[in-house]
């Protein structure tokens, strides 16, 4: 059963494409209909790509890879700021920091600076320096904030970026696919699907429409993180299994369960 139904993806206006001349030629397959000059998306194959990406999502969510969502676009800003919050993953609202996947250690340091200022704040420094110079740090913090504050916890490259929008996140896709990271996207009509590996063909201008396949993708994600943690439980308890079998053996524990040393028996 799809994740998303025909009716929800209908409802949702995923199906409204760009402008005829604004076409990209390799959405062919994609595109259901003209009308009134306006591309109309086939919703099956909307369907179809989107249930292929949420399980793609939720093995790599499972795996424990971080997954970044990317979308600078008013209409998608607060939907994906309000998903990857929900699912701790990483994400990209403001503008796009070039160098961002291929020069990471770079981005890892303003980040590390990040967190230098806040300990400045709190061990005292801030006391003893200048005014006009404490202004100045505060700024430039806020300024770290904006820009990479979503992305303080990621340590590592992500595994995969959910991008909203490959025409204007086409740095982001550049630096994604010279590095290996799986890329999967919302592609409009007037964007070349076969930049990412996995394109979903969608209305990335209307916001209920971004806000229903992130809902999927969210859950999809959540579904892999909460299959994630029942393994680990599994695999917890087997191994606690094992090794209370093992010391069974060796006669170190008793019925009660608690460790004993076996004792010999002597003969009168």
């Amino acid at each position: 059963m799809s994740r998303a139904s025909y009716n929800d993806l209908l409802e949702a206006g995923v199906h409204f494409g760009h402008l005829k001349r604004k076409w990209n030629p390799n959405m062919a397959p994609y595109i259901f209909m003209e009308k009134n000059g306006i591309h109309i998306i086939d919703l099956n194959k909307t369907a179809v790509k989107l249930d292929e990406a949420a399980e793609a999502l939720k093995q790599i969510a499972k795996s424990g890879k971080k997954i970044m969502f990317v979308a600078t676009k008013k209409q998608a800003k607060e939907a994906v700021a309000t998903v990857a919050k929900g699912i701790n993953m990483p994400y990209v609202t403001e503008r796009w920091p070039g160098g961002m996947l291929t020069n990471f250690a770079t981005i890892r340091k303003a980040v590390k600076k990040m967190s230098m200022i806040d300990k400045m704040k709190t061990d005292g420094t801030f006391d003893v320096i200048a005014k006009k110079e404490k202004l100045l740090i505060t700024r430039e913090r806020e300024k770290l904030e904006k820009t990479l504050g979503s992305i303080s916890d990621l340590t590592r490259l992500p595994q995969a970026l959910f991008i909203v929008d490959i025409t204007k996140e086409h740095i982001a896709v550049a630096e994604a696919k010279r590095l290996g990271i799986v890329t999967f996207a919302i592609v409009d009509t007037n964007s070349n699907p076969n930049v990412v590996d996995y394109a979903i063909p969608a209305n990335d201008d209307a916001t209920k429409s971004i806000q229903l396949i992130l809902d999927v993708i969210g859950a999809a994600v959540v579904e892999g993180l909460s299959e994630r943690k029942v393994d680990k439980d599994k695999d917890g308890d087997e191994a606690e299994g094992a090794a209370d079998a093992t010391k069974a053996e060796r006669g170190e524990v008793g019925e009660d369960g608690k460790r004993k040393r076996r004792t010999k028996e002597t003969k009168a």
